[in-house]
Parts: structure tokens; C-alpha cells; sequence
């Protein structure tokens, strides 16, 4: 009686898409962006655990979220890297 059937993974898989593009767009905000980033790449590899069962219509959103989750953490931890390192050295 715990198993899901077929449609209602499908769904989920879905969502988890269109959230994965959501988080992934958001990651791109300045500063904040990095909070996002992470729930992008998670929501992404979740769907694309489902992905390998059923086919996604919502795949090229995922791809979209995980490429930008993954280029809004990289760029704006660099920017918090940097920063944290100019406040904590003020002489450099």
C-alpha cells in the first residue's frame, strides 16, 4: 500500500523539474542567490533519479535550473569568498 504508481511519480518528477528551474533562476539574484543554489542542484538530481524510470517533458527546465543553480553558487560564493576574505584582511 506504500507504493506510488506510475502517475503520481510522473507528477512529482515534474515538479521537482519546474522547482529545480525556480531555485535555479533564483540562485542568479545577487547576493541571495547562493541560498538558492543548493535546493536547485538538489531538486535537480532527485528528478534525475525519476528521469532514468519515466520520460520528463519537463527535462529542458531541469537542465535550465541545474545550469543556473550551479553558475549563481559558483559566482556569487566566489563574490562571498572574497568578500569575507577583504573584511577579515583589511590591510590587503
Amino acid at each position: 500500500m506504500n507504493k506510488k504508481s506510475p502517475a503520481v511519480m510522473k507528477v512529482k518528477m515534474m515538479k521537482q523539474s519546474i522547482e529545480c528551474l525556480a531555485f535555479g533562476l533564483a540562485s542568479l539574484l545577487p547576493v541571495i542567490g547562493v541560498l538558492f543554489a543548493g535546493p536547485a542542484l538538489v531538486s535537480s538530481f532527485s528528478a534525475r533519479q525519476k528521469e532514468k524510470l519515466f520520460w520528463n517533458p519537463a527535462r529542458p527546465h531541469r537542465i535550465i535550473g541545474l545550469i543556473c543553480g550551479a553558475l549563481g553558487g559558483l559566482i556569487w560564493g566566489a563574490v562571498a569568498m572574497i568578500v569575507v576574505y577583504h573584511m577579515l584582511n583589511p590591510g590587503t
